[in-house]
């Protein structure tokens, strides 16, 4: 990819978005407001900005994204030693100045934590995201395959703070680990959707995914008797669908909420990278 390729200017213009998780790295590709494309590959934090290059110039090619060039791009990390990795491959890969979410990049989110440096860009991004497009006050719900994050807005808006749970696959990981008698299973509701196991396989699958599907309710009630009960509740991440699919406590479940909300600060921020 050339520095004139990468410098056109398309109508609409096209972004190249990476959302850097500790297990997943979701990247997508907007052309105007549509989302054209999306990728998600495993992390690797030993990975180079030369390897990920190959692997970005490959995954290019699919998806109707074949020919796409890029007017700007933009990363969310929760995995600080990727931040350089990427920042080197926007650049010399192709040729753009990279939008960082962090300190110093506007946001339009008000932070009323005790560290605001602390919060990761994930949860400012779906923050971002939710603000705009839900409405507030409001719970967003992260469920990656670690940890499930459930972020709270107030009714102006601003992040107030957060609760972070073990994920369903940490919480399932950890019993097979410590169980030796216990079998691993596929991690989904049981055939007979009772919460009473008849066999081993279904009792476990039970105990995980109501279980969790219990933890997830239970900490949204808590959270909304200090937002207020009309707080709306938005689902995103991995596993998100896998518990929306279990309770009707979730609103909206939106897999791409991270990349919309990662967009709005790169629209917020362009202008400082142009000038």
């Amino acid at each position: 990819m050339t520095r004139q390729q990468s410098t056109i200017r398309n109508s609409p213009s096209a972004i190249l978005l990476f959302d850097i998780g500790n297990t997943h790295i979701t990247l997508g590709a907007y052309r105007g407001d549509e989302l054209v494309s999306t990728w998600r590959i495993t992390t690797r934090v030993d990975g180079t900005a030369d390897e990920y290059a190959v692997l970005l110039r490959s995954l290019l090619r699919q998806k109707g994204a074949n020919g796409m060039t890029f007017d700007g791009c933009a990363i969310a990390s929760s995995v600080p030693p990727l931040i350089s990795t990427f920042d080197e491959l926007c650049q010399r890969h192709l040729h753009l100045e990279p939008i960082i979410v962090g300190p110093g990049v506007k946001t339009g989110l008000n932070i009323r934590t005790d560290s605001p440096r602390e919060v990761g860009a994930d949860r400012i991004a779906n923050a971002v995201a939710v603000k705009q497009l839900y409405g507030a006050p409001a719970i967003v719900i992260d469920f990656s395959p670690l940890a499930t994050i459930f972020d709270a807005l107030s009714a102006e808006g601003d992040y107030l703070g957060t609760a972070i749970a073990p994920g369903v696959t940490t919480s399932a990981d950890a019993l097979f680990a410590h169980a030796a008698q216990l079998p691993r299973v596929e991690l989904a509701a049981p055939a007979s959707k009772s919460p009473i196991g008849r066999n081993t396989v279904s009792a476990v699958q039970a105990g995980l995914i109501y279980g969790y599907v219990a933890l997830v309710e239970g900490m949204i009630a808590r959270v909304k008797k200090e937002l207020g009960a009309h707080a709306r509740v938005v689902g995103t991440g991995e596993m998100a669908q896998l518990i929306a699919r279990e309770t009707k406590a979730m609103d909206v479940v939106d897999d791409c909420l991270t990349l919309k909300g990662l967009k709005m600060i790169y629209e917020l921020n362009r202008a400082l990278i142009s000038s």
